[in-house]
Order: structure tokens, then sequence, then C-alpha cells
């Protein structure tokens, strides 16, 4: 069963509408950092490291999973091979 959030976007209990939105930001493609910083201030009003240390937790949690997969995947993915770089 999906929760609906105030803007009729539907995801799964339990993940908030910062949640939701952090995954929205993530699933676009940027033309570079600043760009993508930018709108993390301007629609989330948050800074990028609190952003980044949302997205950290996000990636892990089995109901941002459910709700975007791909996404979820791909950040899973280039995550660990930046720790296999390390």
């Amino acid at each position: 069963m999906t929760g609906q959030t105030d803007s009729g976007f539907s995801g799964p209990p339990g993940l908030s509408e910062r949640d939701l939105a952090v995954l929205a930001v993530e699933r676009q493609s940027w033309p570079g950092a600043g760009a993508k910083e930018r709108a993390i201030r301007e629609r989330l009003g948050i800074s990028p490291t609190r952003y980044y240390q949302l997205l950290g937790a996000l990636i892990d949690d089995p109901r941002a999973q459910a709700h975007d997969a791909v996404t979820v995947n791909r950040l899973r993915r280039l995550r660990d091979a930046r720790r296999a770089r390390r």
C-alpha cells in the first residue's frame, strides 16, 4: 500500500515528502555540480552537505528501494565503486 503526499505523488508509507524530494532531485540529470547545488538549496531549502547526508541514509532504506529501485541501485553502484577505489 502506498501513501499519498500533499503533492499528489504516491510513495511507500514512511518516506517523508523531503525523502521523496531528495530522490526526485537525484533522479534528474544536471549540467554541472553548481546547478544541482543551487537546486538543492532552492527546492529543498537545505545545504548540499545535509542533502548528501540524507541521500546516504536513503540509499540504504528499503522503502526508498521500493519507491525508486533504478535510482537507488545506481547510487549504490556508484558508492560501491568509490569504496573499492579507496
